[in-house]
């Protein structure tokens, strides 16, 4: 796991694990290299944890660990994860979503 300032990155699911069990709220973004709405949604997230102090901003490649597909269902990417004390509590798979959108998801979970 390697952080660079403010958005996690996770090479695996263990990388994830132990992400949450130290957080206990964390924004999942699951995305695949070469998608450009994933690529375009990557500042957002880092606006996003730099302007909030109430979740951890994680992002993981889900097409270089499929374990991430199979455990939160990913259908399209990018795929937004809530997970709260390790339970999933909502997940956004609407395509981009720009700051707004992404707050208001935060916010109404």
């Amino acid at each position: 796991m390697q952080k660079t300032a403010p958005v996690v990155r996770l090479d695996d699911t263990d990388a994830l694990d132990d992400l949450l069990d130290r957080e206990d709220r964390v924004l999942l973004d699951l995305y695949t290299s070469g998608c450009t709405l994933c690529n375009a949604i990557e500042p957002v997230l880092g606006n996003v944890a730099r302007a909030r102090d109430d979740v951890t901003v994680a992002m993981a490649n889900a097409g270089d660990d499929l374990d991430f597909v199979e455990r939160y269902d990913v259908r399209s990417v990018p795929t937004l994860v809530l997970i709260e004390d390790g339970d999933v509590v909502a997940t956004l798979a609407e395509g981009f979503q720009g700051g707004h959108a992404i707050e208001e998801f935060l916010d109404e979970n």
